[in-house]
């Protein structure tokens, strides 16, 4: 196998990068972000995604940075609960800690930050840097994210499109918080529905909290400062269940962020002359299926597998694509019917609902 490049070293660019390490391939990692750039929150692994991820992890080292779930409690705004289901290893954890914990795997000398790759207008199936000179690779694995600029340039004629759901993610440091809550999943629902609060113990002193927002019924500016999500979270929230509105009003907003969910109309091709995508740069998953990182983890393994026992590239992009294609149609369609759910008044909403996709 020649030089690999891989763009984006997000959770799926890790982890891709981890098999291929793993394998003795020869790669090279480029992220456009600093290296010490660890936007984001938070993520759910259910049992497979655990699985994959102890392949190329220490499971024991994973283990002390999230935390396993017992149940999923569902609950009105006012805090009657509704459902409850006990949960069978589903694990939560930092996007930050994850970051971490797969970067160890890369020697430094296999990635370089701040560096932007685009494609070449002029040369199929070449990338080129900013400097102008092009990526030193025989094929390249692009995961640089849902509104991939690379999938966009090969794929001209893709629809991108929004989706009636924005969030709004907190992580907060506050042991008095997290001493509070249990190991569950808690999620309280308006009873008119569009309007959510989750709350994900990650750690005795750290708790991840996030709402979910029919986007036509909850209106918020592009250009959202801290202070104005921060008034909007205590206003909206002001007369639910003393857990959440304490919650709201007792949290810390400096790593508030808001996060405008889209989706692909239909899903383009996995690959494209010598290029190939996994994760959300192939197929985004919008958050209610909880499977963004299973399916980038499942991906990674399985490409690297037909990558090492295929002879042509061609042939391994070609079976990765009809063997991940099929599970993650069935994820967006899970994930639409659960933002249906979502949408609806709670009385109309289909009872102890999961909210995780499994296929």
């Amino acid at each position: 196998m020649n030089k690999i490049a891989v763009v984006g070293a997000g959770i799926s660019g890790l982890s891709i990068a981890s098999y291929l390490e793993k394998h003795q391939l020869d790669y090279h990692i480029y992220e456009r972000r600093k290296k010490d750039d660890l936007t984001g929150h938070g993520f759910l692994l259910p049992k497979e995604g655990i699985e994959y991820l102890s392949q190329i992890v220490d499971p024991s080292e994973l283990f002390k940075q999230g935390n396993f779930l017992k149940k999923y409690i569902r609950y009105s705004h006012k805090g009657k609960i509704l459902a409850e289901k006990d949960l069978q290893d589903v694990f939560v954890i930092s996007r930050s800690s994850l970051i971490h914990i797969l970067a160890r795997n890369i020697p430094p000398e296999k990635i370089t930050y701040e560096e932007t790759v685009t494609p070449c207008a002029t040369q199929k199936g070449k990338l080129k840097k900013q400097d102008g000179t092009y990526l030193d690779s025989d094929l390249t694995i692009v995961s640089d994210g849902s509104k991939s600029r690379i999938r966009r340039e090969t794929f001209k004629d893709e629809t991108m499109k929004t989706v009636q759901e924005n969030e709004i993610v907190n992580i907060i440091h506050c042991k008095d918080i997290a001493a509070r809550l249990e190991s569950n999943f808690m999620k309280y629902h308006h009873e008119d529905g569009g309007l959510t609060f989750g709350i994900l113990k990650l750690s005795e002193d750290t708790v991840l909290w996030y709402s979910q927002l029919d986007n036509q019924k909850y209106k918020i500016s592009e250009k959202s400062s801290v202070e104005s999500l921060r008034n909007y979270m205590f206003d909206i929230f002001d007369d639910w269940d003393p857990m959440v509105s304490s919650i709201v009003k007792g949290s810390n907003y400096e790593n508030v962020h808001l996060w405008r969910v889209y989706e692909l109309e239909t899903l383009n091709p996995f690959y494209k002359d010598n290029i190939v995508f996994i994760g959300d740069a192939a197929h985004p998953l919008i958050p209610f299926t909880s499977q963004g990182v299973t399916s980038a983890l499942k991906d990674s393994y399985t490409l690297t597998q037909y990558l090492t026992s295929e002879e042509n590239m061609t042939d391994a992009f070609r079976k990765y694509e009809a063997e991940r294609k099929p599970e993650i149609e069935i994820h967006i369609r899970n994930g639409r019917i659960l933002l249906d759910q979502f949408l609806k008044p709670l009385d109309q909403q289909t009872e102890n609902i999961l909210p995780i996709s499994y296929k």
